[in-house]
This record gives structure tokens, sequence and C-alpha cells, in this order.
């Protein structure tokens, strides 16, 4: 049970506040909240003077935590000093105990994102491989977002960094196991198999050539295989192999065979590094110039499987401490497997609380250790140094990148004659089919980089069903000018940048636009695809750039992408509208046979799988009705 607590607690006359000091440098409302903080175990909300939460912590007692973020001569690191020059209000929540504060400080960061805490840069697009358990048929699916409900039964693998290394997983699981199917359910085919089956790629769940127990212990072996316990696979598939072959199984045995050599290859290249083979995560933090990331390696059975490195946002080397107890709480939260041990590289504070919140996550002890020595010392010592390799890395890679952006942006610069550097740009683009289903969208791109949070999408509504793409270009210059979308923090100011899509009478049609709000662009140029010809205002000749020029490249990059995001909004635009006109359309089905039949399928697609006789069972629906339907949306003709 949790709490949120503004006051009603007296101060502590011991406290070594000083309170009137306080309060000619902070607001009233923040010292009165410090004076009246709880002696209690729970999280605290640091809050800007935008009302911004910038901060989440946990604390055993919240008036000691707290209070010591205030204390004259506080030993804070730059990051804390900075940050408590920023608060001017908090928020407390008490909880029942220490774990629970944990729990709710970890779901908090998540929810919030605060500019203070230590972040895993861009979390939400770290890939998963997920096990449908809770399918009949449970797949094997390539995710990027945790559905981690109460009675949920799927198992996840990951958090991954490497996109293609899940998807190379994802290839030698198909070979090695013959999962996934080509159809999400085998109910999907009608009895037809997949194009993997013919390729020896599926079980043949599809056509019926596996019973349902065959298929779940292929399950259970692909889950010992992520898991990392490959050596009691082996043992068993031969066990098996020999089995088949004492049948007379010849066809499955040489299956079987095949498996086998494929994991032991798999296995050759894994490095044992642990006499006690056991299970085992290490992480390393390491910063360097404002750079940081966690180091993992994954140790499973004594041997080394794998390893990943997440980028960090706000870690220093002064609270490395408390940076490596964020992180480990922020990724065992979605963590799909937690070992038991847990080695790290500095020693942590409440080790005993994050020790007894992963052992009630996993249901077994788990141990996290900081050795001095042996073993386990040289395998931590042995992820720092992979931690410096990649920090030394980026940093190149990061120095090499901003020198070829500024090198594009002052080549840009010079071929538009600007006074402004274009650090952000903002693209518009138009796509309809010959008036119907008009969109447009606009693409932010900051430094040379797309900034996808500034994304924007309109529908277009002044010309549905006459092509103008001039009125429609007109439209959504004037919303970005004047619209509510102005009024946000992100569009508050005009681009260094506007990139109209199109030539001189897309660029025309924008420049009405800037002249009826009474708001002049640093600068704005349209870039039509043809003969990749520049238009700039007040100019009959466009600007044709060399087809190497890195001014011609940074702009063919920001205009494909406003081109694909338009494209991508515009077909799933056009297809709910068609998906939606289908069952307008079938004689015979009005709004209420319509809204039945969607209530009783939950979407188009089940009611398209449905037979005739399922669709004849839904509510309010005749034999005629359910052949019509049918006739509809499989396009046979009546």
């Amino acid at each position: 049970m949790v709490d949120v607590v503004n006051n009603a607690y007296s101060n502590d006359s011991t406290d070594s506040l000083d309170m009137t000091t306080l309060r000619n440098e902070y607001p009233v409302k923040l010292t009165d909240k410090l004076a009246s903080l709880p002696a209690s175990p729970g999280c605290y909300l640091m809050k800007n003077d935008a009302g911004k939460i910038i901060y989440v912590g946990k604390a055993k007692l919240l008036r000691n935590r707290v209070r010591s973020y205030f204390q004259k001569g506080a030993d804070l690191s730059p990051r804390k000093k900075q940050m408590v020059g920023e608060i001017v209000d908090l928020d407390t929540i008490v909880t029942d105990s220490e774990l629970e504060a944990l729990i709710l400080e970890s779901n908090l960061i998540k929810q919030y994102q605060p500019n203070y805490n230590v972040l895993m840069r861009d979390d939400k697009s770290y890939p998963y491989i997920a096990i449908t358990l809770s399918e009949q048929w449970p797949r094997v699916a390539y995710v990027r977002k945790l559905r981690m409900q109460p009675k949920e039964k799927d198992k996840y693998y990951g958090p991954y960094t490497d996109n293609e290394a899940v998807k190379e997983t994802m290839r030698l699981i198909r070979r090695i196991f013959r999962v996934p199917c080509g159809y999400k359910d085998p109910e999907q085919s009608h009895g037809r198999a997949c194009m993997y089956y013919h390729i020896n790629q599926c079980t043949g769940v599809c056509a019926g050539k596996i019973s349902h127990e065959e298929y779940m212990a292929v399950i259970k072996d692909v889950m010992a295989f992520l898991e990392g316990r490959r050596d009691e696979l082996v043992d068993k598939m031969l066990a098996q192999m020999e089995q088949a072959a004492q049948n007379l199984d010849f066809e499955r045995a040489a299956k079987l065979r095949d498996q086998v050599l494929s994991i032991q290859k798999l296995i050759a290249r894994q490095k044992v590094i642990s006499s006690a083979l056991e299970d085992q995560d290490v992480i390393v933090l390491a910063t360097d110039d404002g750079n940081a990331i966690a180091e993992m390696f994954f140790v499973r059975g004594g041997k080394l499987i794998g390893q990943e490195h997440f980028m960090l946002k706000n870690v220093s080397q002064e609270d490395i401490q408390e940076s490596t107890a964020e992180f480990l709480t922020q990724y065992y939260n979605n963590a799909a497997f937690i070992p038991r041990e847990v080695l790290l590289n500095t020693e942590i504070e409440e080790l005993d609380i994050i020790e007894n919140w992963l052992q009630r996550k996993k249901g077994a002890k788990v141990k996290i250790a900081t050795p001095k020595r042996g073993e386990k010392k040289q395998l931590v010592e042995m992820a720092h140094k992979n931690a410096d390799l990649v920090l030394k890395q980026l940093k190149l890679k990061l120095a090499t990148d901003q020198e070829r952006i500024d090198e594009e942006l002052n080549s840009l610069q010079k071929a538009i004659h600007s006074n402004t550097l274009p650090r952000r740009i903002e693209a518009y683009d138009i796509s309809n089919i010959q008036g119907f289903y008009t969109v447009a969208s606009l693409v932010v791109f900051e430094n040379g980089q797309p900034k996808k949070a500034h994304y924007r999408k309109f529908k277009i509504a002044q010309t549905e069903g006459k092509p103008d793409d001039y009125a429609s270009m007109r439209e959504v210059i004037t919303r970005r000018l004047t619209g509510s979308l102005r009024r946000g923090e992100a569009f508050a100011n005009l681009p260094d940048l506007m990139l109209i899509d199109g030539g001189k009478g897309q660029l025309n049609a924008a420049l009405e636009s800037l002249r009826a709000s009474g708001e002049q662009a640093p600068a704005i140029i349209g870039l039509a695809e043809r003969h990749e010809e520049i238009f700039l205002p007040g100019q009959p000749d466009p600007v044709i750039l060399p087809r190497h020029s890195k001014a011609l490249h940074l702009l063919q990059r920001v205009r494909d992408e406003a081109h694909r995001f338009a494209i991508t909004f515009h077909r799933k635009s056009r297809g709910k509208a068609m998906r939606a006109s289908i069952l307008n359309e079938v004689p015979g089905i009005g709004p209420k046979r319509r809204r039945a039949l969607v209530r009783h399928f939950g979407s188009l697609e089940k009611i398209r799988n449905a037979s005739v006789a399922e669709l004849e069972a839904a509510p309010s629906m005749s034999r005629s009705a359910a052949e019509a339907v049918y006739r509809a949306l499989h396009q046979e003709p009546e």
C-alpha cells in the first residue's frame, strides 16, 4: 500500500537543516514540504519550475534522505548539485517497506524518464525473443514490447542491443528446431503447409504433421537453447538419436544428428570461464567524457554465451555506485532471466534489499557480489576491459560522425545561401491517391539525425476528393505555424530550414502560408525529386548540386524520410477506410449486424478467417447474411 504525502508530519527538532536559510533560497512550498517529511520508507519525486519530474529516488527514511540534498556542505556529485539547483517542488510516496519502495522507484523512473536519473538510452527499442506460451501452439517471435501482465504465461529472452544478432538467433532456431511455423496459428493454414515446411524449416504443425505433445517438446528444447543449457540439450538429443536408431527410425535419427552438430558448433565457440559451472551475469558500468555504458557478460553453466552493452544517460564516475544500483533495478525489472549470481565491479548500497527483490522475482536465492580475487575477479576485469574498449570505439565513432555532420551542414548552408547553419530541419511531404485519403508528414532532423519524437502527421481535409498538392501544402504549413502544434514546446520556434518536397509550385504554396501568418523562416527550399533540383525563394532557376555533394545527400536523406513517413501513414489511413467500407457494402448487413460482428470476433481479420458456419453463429446473423459476408471478404462473385 502506498500513500502520497505532502504534509501532516511534524519537524524534528534535532534536524540539522537551517529552515530559515532554506526559505531564503527555495520556494515556500518546497521548504514547507521539507519541514514535514515522514520518517518512513518510500519514494520522492523532485520537480522543476515547469512542474516536470526531474528525479525519482527511494529511501529507507524519506526525512533523512531528501533533506540530505539540501544540507549545507552536502557531499553531492556534480550531477546532483545541478539537479538541486533546479528543484522547486517535490512529492513523496510512503510505502510499507524498503522493498516496495525499490519496486515503485523502478516503475516511476520508467514512467517519467526523469532528466537526472540513470536511464537506458532508447530502452523502448530493445528487442526480445518471446515464446508465446499463452497460446495453444506457442510461437517463437521477435518482439519489442513486453506484456508482463500478472497472468501472462509468455516467456521473454533479452533485452538485446544488437538487432542482427537477434535475427541470426531466430534463423538458427528455425534451422535447428524448425520453428516457428509460417502461420501465426495452425488454423490459418486450413490444412495447407507453409513455405517453411517445404524447405524443411517447419515442424509441419500447420499441416498436422506433429502432435501437440511433440510440438511442446520442441518448444522446451528452444527454451533450453535460449537459456544457455546447451550441453544438457545435446545430451538429451544424443539419447533420443540413439533411441530412434534402435527403433530403425533413421530419418528422425538423422534430423537429431544434424541438430546436435549445429548446437555443438555453437558450444565450441563458447569459452569456459568458470570451473564452478554456475549461471552468472557480470555487470560493469564505465564512463568517459560524458559517455557511459553498462557492459554485461552472460555466463551459463560456466560458459560465456554472450554479452551486451547498454548506452546510459546521466552517469558520472563520482556516483558510479548509485548508478550501478539504478541500472540493476531497471534492467532486471524487465529481464527475462535472473541468474543465481550477479557480479559487479563496485559495492552498492542497499544490497540486501535488491537481493531480496531479485529473489522474489526469480523464486530462488540470488546473490550479488563484488569479487576481490580469483576467477570471478578476473571475469569482472575482463568485462571492464571490454567496457573500456567499447567506450573508446564509441568516442571515435562520435567524433567521426560529428565531423561528417558538420561538413554536411556547412556544405548545405553554402549551397542554399543561408545565414544560419541548418542544425534543425523540418521536412514536409504530401501523399494521396487522386485526391483521396490525403495526408501530410512533418519529419524533423537535428544535427543531421532524425528526431522521431518530433515527427507529426496530418490528415488533410480541405482537398479531399480533389487532387491539389499546392492547397494541401498550404494547409499543412498553416497548421504548423498557427495551430495547436505551435503552442507546444517542440515547435514554439521555427526551424533553421524548412524543406518542402516538391518543385516551385509546392514551395510557393508554402511561402504563401508563411506570408499569411506573418512569419519568416530563416530558410525555406523545395526539392524536386525527378532531377533533384533545389528551388530557392525568388530565384527562377533551380540549383543543381553534383551527385556526390554532401549537401545533396543530406537533403535526400531528410526528404526520403518525410516521404516514407507520409506513405506509411497514407497506407494505414487508406487501409483502415477500405476495411471499414467492405462491411458497409455487403447487402443485408446494416449497422446493427456490423457492430455485432465486430464485437463477436474482435477484428475484421478474424471475421475474414471465419467460416460461413462461424459467421452464422454470431449474434443477429442468418445463413444468407453469413454467406454474403463470406463472399464479400473473399471476393467471390455473387
